[in-house]
């Protein structure tokens, strides 16, 4: 079986093989699969960055100007390794189903990717924050079970028929001691329903916590938690969320902060919409003129790079921030143009940003994750 797996240092997505041997219980007649058969909301990707970060270079100019793929490289980033997550628990289900989960069962296995010998348990009717679930699909590292953490790989909480609703955490130490060596406290979290509430056919939040830091000269925009949402009605997918960098340094030195972030992108048409604030991560506010107006990227930059050089001409900044424009508008190549919307598809797109609200960036700061 292959699934995704999400590397925390790096933040590159590869193939992880999780299962080569197991030993189950007595076997019964198979039945229908009890797993649920979809767990994530896929993300347009004019909204994300890959590995490669291809756009990076897209629509440069020889004059003295911020380029925009600059500007929102990293937040294409983060919504790249939030749906990453998304894209690994929902191939992790996909591979587990050859081994026929359609009751309460227990067996061991043994990884292809560290050599360490797991545990899959299957539970019905367990309680977690307030809510009884059908099932419960917990996987351990055996020889790490008397942890603090339990040695738990990851913890599949669902409801059985639709509409589907879950939660899945995983923590990718324990399900490959060697490819994660160095991210021993990173988690994740990806809630998932359909039909919910705020009228989408499918929505998810990814949480992520504990995410080694980089050497800030090296990578100053390393991810220590995220928090973000999306959600899908038809072609239109909707994102919003926040990412805390507490090695981000600027222009003066002024230290920790967070990208917040609205956008909303078309599959069908691969375009995208981004509104960006730059608020530092100790603020506490939920406010989205206070997030994203008060501390859009212009407003962060030009205040910035003023107080680092009190006498710059204006002219001259003017000109290096005018990519800075609030929105930024995306295609398939990456970053088109700020402010001004480039057709009617991103005036669309760019009208559903104002119902959308980043978190607040002190919680997403302390953001903690933790198994049942």
């Amino acid at each position: 079986m292959k699934t995704s797996h999400f590397l925390a240092a790096g933040i590159v997505a590869a193939g992880l093989s999780l299962f080569t041997a197991c030993e189950t219980t007595e076997p019964v007649p198979a039945r229908e699969s009890i797993l649920p058969e979809r767990f994530g909301v896929a993300i347009p990707s004019s909204l994300t960055a890959t590995a490669t970060a291809t756009g990076r270079t897209a629509n440069r100019s020889k004059t003295d100007t911020l380029k925009g793929n600059d500007i929102y490289l990293n937040l294409q980033t983060f919504i790249w390794v939030g749906e990453s997550a998304s894209q690994f628990v929902s191939e992790f289900i996909g591979g587990i189903r050859q081994f026929d989960i359609d009751r309460v069962l227990s067996f061991t296995f043994i990884s292809e990717d560290d050599g360490r010998v797991k545990n899959l348990a299957v539970e019905t009717d367990v309680p977690f924050e307030g809510t009884s679930w059908d099932y419960l699909l917990t996987i351990t590292d055996v020889a790490s079970a008397n942890e603090a953490d339990g040695g738990i790989a990851l913890q599949l909480f669902w409801n059985k028929g639709t509409p589907i609703r879950g939660i899945a955490i995983c923590k990718l130490y324990h399900a490959d001691r060697v490819e994660h060596a160095n991210a021993p406290g990173a988690v994740f979290r990806i809630n998932y329903q359909e039909g919910g509430e705020l009228g989408y056919d499918a929505e998810m939040e990814v949480l992520i916590s504990g995410l080694p830091l980089a050497n800030p000269l090296e990578d100053p925009y390393s991810i220590r938690t995220l928090r973000m949402f999306a959600g899908k009605k038809g072609d239109i997918v909707d994102v919003y969320g926040n990412s805390h960098h507490p090695n981000a340094l600027f222009f003066t030195g002024t230290k920790a902060f967070n990208w917040a972030f609205v956008a909303s992108g078309n599959e069908a048409t691969d375009i995208g919409v981004a509104e960006v604030g730059l608020p530092l991560s100790s603020l506490d506010s939920d406010d989205r003129e206070t997030l994203l107006k008060t501390y859009s990227i212009r407003n962060v930059f030009q205040q910035e790079i003023t107080t680092a050089w009190p006498g710059i001409d204006q002219s001259l900044l003017s000109a290096y921030l005018a990519n800075a424009a609030a929105p930024g508008f995306f295609n398939q190549e990456g970053f088109i143009q700020g402010g001004e919307s480039p057709g009617t598809g991103w005036t669309t797109l760019a009208a559903r940003l104002e119902s959308l609200t980043p978190y607040n960036p002190v919680e997403v700061s302390a953001l903690n994750i933790a198994f049942k």
